[in-house]
């Protein structure tokens, strides 16, 4: 917040403190932040975590194709995990990091081992609407709390999985 004072007939603009130091965000805002990383981060560990399945497990006439392209994107999404719980970090909280805590919060679930390729690219399409509403959900807590941080970061994680949810999206229209 800026206040404003005259002095000698100028106007000088004095910054207000917040009341809490970290980072400049109050007690409310930083967690509201870290919820909504949170809620983040255990829905894409799961993702991450069903890619590993799916690309060990694939098989038929499109393994080549499917089982690289699940390694491409369970290689970003590790490095996506570690920036949110990075970020979480930042705040000066913990973040979630057990497979208990990440099943309990997430939206998305685990899948079985035998479904065919098309079935498991269907599921991580599925993975990437939820994963994109987190996402939208991050950026609309972050810039109600004026962290522009958070939503450079989570912006670039939005342009990733949207072109990635088109990719998925035209290979299962074969």
């Amino acid at each position: 917040m800026i206040t404003d004072r005259q002095t000698a007939g100028k106007t000088e603009v004095k910054p207000q403190k917040k009341a809490f130091a970290r980072l400049g965000y109050t007690k409310m805002e930083t967690a509201e932040l870290v919820d909504a990383l949170n809620k983040l981060l255990a829905n894409y560990s799961v993702h991450y975590q069903k890619l590993r399945n799916f690309h060990w497990n694939v098989k038929g006439p499109d393994f080549f194709d499917v089982h690289e392209q699940f390694e491409k994107q369970y290689n970003n999404a590790k490095v996506a995990i570690d920036d949110v719980a990075e970020r979480i970090r930042v705040f000066g909280q913990t973040p979630l990091s057990n497979m208990r805590d990440y099943l309990e919060t997430s939206e998305i679930k685990e899948s079985s081992t035998d479904l065919s390729a098309m079935e498991m690219v269907s599921e991580i399409i599925k993975d990437y609407d939820i994963l994109l509403e987190y996402m939208f959900n991050v950026i609309d807590v972050a810039l109600s709390n004026g962290d522009n941080g958070t939503v450079d970061m989570v912006n670039s994680m939005v342009k990733y999985t949207e072109k990635n949810h088109w990719m998925m999206t035209s290979f299962s229209k074969k």
